[in-house]
């Protein structure tokens, strides 16, 4: 049996160069997702049966945790997102009318009632953001699931309702796939593109929505970040007008924006957040939406196609797939299986680029071969029709199926001389020629020496297997 080939499992292609067009919901050039992550109250502490205190997005920069101990003034600048930020946000957002994505940590929003009610009321959406906002990277994932499911049972007996919307922030590699087995309605552990997108999920449909780490008020608590409101402000305004503008082309995208009661609910940074709302107020064409209305969307405008998957085929279906795309070389096919392939191959591109792969690092003689496995265009084969369905299809496309006798005599003596000089057949991409240009290119290329036309004809033949490729998506 032969050996397993590595697979990529990260996906470099995504949308591709033509991302879809998101069809906001009343013609929008943008949505914007305005997302209030609730964590204080679920930070590591003593309290919280924690081994240390909490060292992450505070105004302490470069804290370090206090193991064994009680940090008061961590605790304190946490509580003061609860105490004061909370309201202070709140208050804005309910006065704008801005739609809001709670990320509540389970434990923090149960320790904060007052709160909670205050979301229910302002109708913002309170996804989950786990059952503590601590760190996954080292946790099993059987000690994951379990939090994952304290978290849920907790968030719906503090709000009353199943969370739909999961985002664990400090994820494991895990995450994702235990998040999508718990059937959310999307997933944000992800911040790789401008627009949501599906994934396979052991065979369930999955939504991801992408989140930010730029457009997100932690930078205010980072060695390289936003030291003032106008920074962040700038930074915000600009991401919207590139966004905008691409919309305005006809390419509308997702802006996600992070904020943190703690840190954006400071009076010297909440005016850079209002500022940026009335500025986003001052255009036509912006969807402010909770996630929730962004999955929602998506899923009615956007629902899940099944991919190819083709990177996932066993060595023999792969070969017996793809192994007459280079004419009668099954071989490059066997090599194309045993490289890295990933999800960006599952397409004629992708496969493509794989493919010429093989055939370019082999040597002359081998591609010799690959050239004298092509038919004559034309010749005694596709007369006899002993020509493959690839070959017999493509030289339909350009009607030599159907040539006069003068037609095929010239056919016939441009082949001879051509195998004469050169050693192997002429060969075309024929999809992109007509009778008349195809027999120009022969009186052309039959004057080439060689070692041009060896060139050349490689060439076509990788031509010919990207359109052989494209037939099949």
């Amino acid at each position: 049996m032969a050996e397993k080939s590595p697979r990529y499992p990260r996906d470099f292609h995504g949308h591709g160069a033509d991302r879809p067009d998101a069809a906001w919901p009343g013609g929008a050039r943008i949505a914007v997702s305005f997302v209030l992550n609730y964590e204080e109250g679920g930070e590591n502490c003593l309290l919280h049966g924690d081994a240390a205190s909490e060292a992450f997005l505070s105004e302490i920069v470069g804290a370090a945790p206090w193991p064994g101990q009680r940090h008061w003034n961590m605790e304190s600048i946490y509580d003061y997102g609860a105490r004061a930020g909370f309201w202070r946000l709140h208050r804005l957002f309910t006065e704008t009318r801005v739609p809001v994505t709670v990320y509540g940590v389970a434990t923090a929003l149960a320790r904060s009632p007052a709160q909670v009610e205050a979301m229910q009321e302002a109708d913002w959406e309170i996804a989950s953001h786990g059952l503590k906002w601590i760190d996954y990277k080292d946790h099993t994932p059987e000690d994951e699931a379990a939090d994952m499911d304290a978290a849920i049972q907790l968030h719906t007996e503090v709000t009353g309702a199943r969370p739909m919307g999961w985002y664990t922030g400090r994820c494991s590699v895990n995450t994702v796939a235990l998040a999508a087995q718990r059937g959310f309605d999307w997933i944000s552990d992800t911040y790789d593109d401008d627009l949501p997108y599906w994934i396979d999920a052991d065979g369930r449909d999955q939504l991801i929505i992408p989140y930010t780490l730029d457009c997100n008020d932690m930078r205010f608590a980072t060695p390289q970040g936003f030291n003032a409101g106008d920074q962040f402000f700038a930074y915000l305004r600009d991401s919207f007008d590139a966004l905008y503008a691409e919309g305005t082309s006809g390419r509308p995208a997702m802006l996600s924006i992070g904020l943190h009661c703690r840190l954006i609910g400071r009076p010297g940074r909440v005016q850079a957040l209002r500022k940026f709302i009335e500025y986003i107020n001052g255009f036509e064409g912006v969807w402010c939406a909770r996630r929730t209305d962004i999955a929602a969307h998506w899923a009615a405008t956007h629902p899940p196609q099944r991919r190819h998957n083709w990177h996932l085929l066993g060595q023999e279906a792969f070969v017996s797939t793809f192994g007459g795309i280079f004419e009668h070389s099954p071989w490059i096919a066997e090599g194309a299986w045993a490289l890295e392939l990933g999800p960006a191959h599952d397409s004629a591109q992708g496969l493509h680029n794989a493919l010429c792969r093989v055939f370019r690092a082999a040597s002359d003689d081998q591609r010799l071969e690959v050239l004298r496995a092509h038919p004559d265009l034309a010749g005694k084969l596709a007369a006899a029709k002993r020509l493959t369905d690839e070959s017999t299809a493509e030289q339909a496309s350009a009607g030599l199926d159907a040539l006069t006798d003068d037609e095929r005599h010239q056919f016939e003596t441009q082949n001879s001389a051509y195998v004469a000089k050169h050693g192997f057949p002429f060969i075309i991409a024929v999809k992109d020629h007509d009778k008349a240009g195809i027999l120009r290119a022969f009186e052309r290329r039959i004057g080439n020496d060689s070692a041009t036309e060896f060139t050349e004809a490689c060439k076509q033949v990788e031509r010919i297997a990207r359109l052989r490729l494209e037939e099949m998506e």
